[in-house]
């Protein structure tokens, strides 16, 4: 019904999560509005996401270069970590501004019913980031699910014997909720009220 390059993106529109068919045709005429300058912008903003975004060479965060600011930022409380699922999560606390410490990111959580087991999930260098750094305390800040329980208390396991307080995000995050879809409060008062794993 469309023109080839008009349904084209339409039908790229809707590989984003959360995007269907009305919101796609939404977008794509909103482009057809745009002046040359935002066309052009808009696609090398999407050719440079990935071509220059990367990961992080210490703690796996999105990044330009070798290591990301936080890591770079000789101010942060390097005796705290907070270990989470995917990137994303790194940027939901830092906009909170109340968490000064470190960051690891693994690769998703552990879940053998969808084929995700342990060594999926990039536990060997988070292992021996903990080993060879000097902290204090760990945080998992994962989503309260089976999935997250599941990991925290095997990476919980796997550190057993180290000197090391470990904690996880205090309840009050619903569960099955992903990180993203929490309110700046909920997740603020999580991160506050943290909890011992017993």
């Amino acid at each position: 019904m469309y023109p080839k390059s008009l349904n084209d993106l339409i039908e790229s529109f809707k590989y984003f999560p959360g995007i269907g068919e009305k919101t796609a045709e939404r977008l794509a005429f909103s482009v057809l509005d745009f002046d040359e300058e935002k066309v052009e912008l808009f696609v090398d903003s999407l050719k440079n996401i990935k071509k220059k975004i990367s990961y992080c060479d210490i703690c796996n965060s999105f990044v330009e270069d070798n290591k990301c600011s936080v890591c770079s930022d000789d101010t942060r409380d390097r005796k705290t970590l907070c270990i989470v699922e995917d990137a994303k999560n790194v940027f939901l606390i830092e906009k909170l501004q109340v968490y000064k410490g470190l960051y690891h990111v693994i690769n998703g959580l552990i879940s053998p019913l969808d084929g995700i087991n342990p060594e999926d999930i990039g536990l060997e260098k988070l292992i021996d980031r903990v080993k060879n750094e000097n902290f204090n305390e760990i945080i998992f800040a994962f989503k309260p699910s089976i999935e997250g329980e599941t990991t925290a208390l095997y990476i919980k396991k796997l550190l057993e014997g180290l000197d090391i307080k470990i904690t996880r995000l205090a309840s009050g995050l619903p569960i099955g909720a992903d990180m993203e879809y929490i309110d700046t409060l909920t997740l603020e008062r999580a991160l506050n009220d943290r909890k011992l794993i017993s």
